[in-house]
């Protein structure tokens, strides 16, 4: 109701600021302010949490078969995520069934196949090899933005997409081509190469997110069906492979994948692609590398040389220049929840 029109016009006050936020949201901490910040805060401390999975699927490779690894992830995920989305679930489970096919691909792409495939990786193949494979990520989530048609890619985005691709390549080599040309390459690779497209068909197809299913909802809906499709492959695993060794270092592993990599990781990943677009998160993701280097030189006490340094630059550098987004464009002018 329009206050003005009972009591009558008020006298002018020249010297107030106005309220009314402009365009470009200066002035004023809005959503689209908040969301500026937020979003890249979220994908940075996803891509943290994600950055010790690559340690666990080499350290777990010998003691758990891959599928029951994942099983037992999601198993613990929805275990701590549950209390938190019940009601919420309940309350939306009208919206969840009328969108049941979206949230079952969501499921397949990041719940069943993405971490499985990476265990599997893990098996044959080296973590440089894994982070290496796993930097291409963006690259593809770029793509499947531009085939569906969500999100384009301008040419600042273009170079600092190829400048942080350019940094993580030379810090996983070590900048020496001659380390780079003699990686050993095996059937993890291949393994691996299919699970960085599964996460960048995944992170894309959250750009669909039905309006009305909140972020607790689509995360355990997703686990639910997620870990629903695994189920039978992780009973003929159990038959054909046997059960794990509970070690404190298996239920340990464990619960991190599960709670940290999975409940708090997807979640703040999923909200981050809402905020900012999956485009922008992809850049983010590039700073794996990074801080694999980061937690190696402070828990294992491994050395950090000035090539690594270097490379991180040019990392940090590819990501401000491609997430920034350009305020003057007419595409950017709406709201940062559509991803622009």
């Amino acid at each position: 109701m329009d206050t003005q029109a009972v009591t009558g016009p008020a006298e002018p006050t020249p010297s107030a600021p106005s309220a009314t936020p402009t365009p470009s949201g200066r002035g004023s901490f809005g959503p689209r302010t908040a969301a500026r910040w937020l979003g890249p805060f979220l994908a940075v401390a996803a891509t943290l949490i994600w950055s010790g999975n690559f340690v666990i699927a080499r350290a777990l490779h010998d003691s758990v078969a891959p599928v029951q690894t994942a099983f037992w992830r999601w198993v613990i995920a929805l275990v701590a995520v549950a209390p938190f989305a019940i009601k919420q679930v309940w309350r939306q489970r009208a919206v969840i069934r009328r969108h049941l096919g979206f949230l079952s691909l969501a499921a397949l792409l990041g719940v069943t196949l993405f971490n499985t495939l990476i265990y599997q990786a893990g098996r044959t193949t080296s973590a440089t090899n894994l982070a290496l494979i796993a930097a291409t990520s963006p690259i593809m989530i770029v793509g499947f933005g531009l085939i569906g048609g969500g999100e384009r890619v301008t040419k600042r985005r273009a170079a600092g997409l190829f400048i942080a691709l350019f940094g993580v390549v030379a810090l996983v080599s070590k900048a020496s081509p001659k380390v780079l040309l003699s990686l050993d390459f095996s059937s993890g690779d291949l393994w691996m190469l299919v699970a960085t497209a599964t996460f960048a068909a995944y992170s894309a197809t959250l750009r669909r997110k039905p309006e009305g299913i909140s972020g607790l909802s689509l995360l355990f809906t997703t686990f639910v069906i997620g870990t629903a499709m695994l189920l039978p492959v992780y009973v003929v695993s159990l038959t054909v492979q046997g059960g794990l060794d509970p070690t404190r270092g298996t239920v340990g592993a464990l619960l991190y994948i599960g709670v940290c990599s999975s409940a708090i990781a997807f979640f703040t990943w999923n909200k981050a692609i809402e905020l900012i677009g999956a485009t922008r998160a992809g850049f983010i993701y590039y700073l794996q590398p990074v801080f694999v280097a980061i937690v190696s030189y402070f828990a294992l006490g491994e050395p950090t040389t000035p090539i690594q340094v270097l490379c991180m630059g040019l990392i940090i550098t590819g990501i401000a220049l491609g997430s920034r987004s350009g305020a003057k464009k007419p595409a950017d002018a709406a709201p940062a929840a559509d991803g622009n």
